[in-house]
């Protein structure tokens, strides 16, 4: 799975083994990770993720990714048409 993890390293003004060090990972593990060598657990991506001071899910993709600008992602199964999601109002009882 392609991550982010070196874009977000990047913008936090950190090296890659800055964070290795900082999270108790080998250098050799998070470049294999970064480079999509080797898999990490949910819970070293947490720890990352923690460590980077960001939500879990940028080190998969970025906030200009899922603006609203961009719309939902969801498409029609059926047509491909993108679908439009509106909050349901609730009223007070």
């Amino acid at each position: 799975m392609d991550n982010r993890i070196k874009e977000v390293i990047k913008e936090k003004g950190m090296t890659a083994k800055e964070l290795a060090e900082k999270i108790g990972l080998s250098s050799v593990s998070l470049y294999n990770i970064i480079n999509g060598k080797q898999e990490a657990s949910a819970n070293t991506l947490k720890i990352i993720s923690e460590c980077l001071n960001v939500p879990f899910w940028q080190l998969f993709v970025s906030p200009e990714e899922v603006s609203k600008e961009q719309g939902t992602g969801l498409r029609c199964p059926v047509c491909g048409a993108e679908l439009e999601l509106k909050q349901k109002e609730v009223q007070d009882e």
